[in-house]
């Protein structure tokens, strides 16, 4: 696969601004939240959150550039620098909504070409939930890892708007209903709600 400049740009902008946001979400809350930022804890936290949140980021977005390369398209990342903005606030804030970028692909496409390039990313991240789930008994960090990657798979697969479960859906019910159902449940598992 071949990378542009700005490409590259793009990805390392959203790969530092997301483990920032989730380093700043992780850490203790204090009265202004500013003096969080100069703490070998949040230092920590970061670089924990580089390696998760990150890692989960960029393995979900490559999935998808990768098979829409393979159906022959043109793909490209591209940071959507306002909400990674609004991502860092979250983080500081104490809350985090994220939506770094997406892969936008441009060629000639079938429907179902265009549904494995958006089931690719979640499946990407339960690939990565897997093999942090086995590094467990080795490393607390990897079992942030799971849950990371897990909520990544579990929020991209909801059938709404420009989310990957939609479009899976539109292409596949079958194929939506086999992947969304254990990503979201697994998900709700994690976070409490079942």
């Amino acid at each position: 696969m071949n990378y542009s400049r700005r490409e590259l740009r793009d990805l390392a902008v959203a790969w530092l601004a997301l483990g920032l946001a989730f380093g700043l979400l992780l850490s203790p809350i204090s009265a202004t939240r500013l003096d969080v930022v100069v703490s070998t804890e949040f230092l920590l936290l970061f670089v924990v959150s580089l390696v998760t949140a990150g890692v989960g980021f960029l393995g979900h977005e490559l999935a998808h550039k990768a098979v829409a390369v393979h159906f022959g398209q043109h793909a490209e990342f591209r940071a959507d620098y306002g909400m990674l903005l609004l991502a860092i606030a979250g983080g500081l804030a104490g809350f985090l909504f994220a939506a770094p970028g997406a892969v936008h692909h441009a060629g000639r496409i079938t429907s179902r070409q265009r549904g494995l390039v958006a089931l690719a990313g979640p499946v990407a991240n339960l690939a990565m939930a897997a093999v942090f789930f086995a590094l467990t008994p080795l490393s607390a960090v990897a079992e942030y890892g799971v849950l990371i990657n897990v909520l990544l798979a579990g929020f991209n697969m909801l059938p709404f708007g420009p989310l990957d479960g939609n479009t899976v859906r539109k292409w596949n019910l079958g194929v939506y209903v086999a992947v969304a159902a254990p990503s979201i449940l697994l998900a709700l598992r994690l976070l409490g709600f079942v």
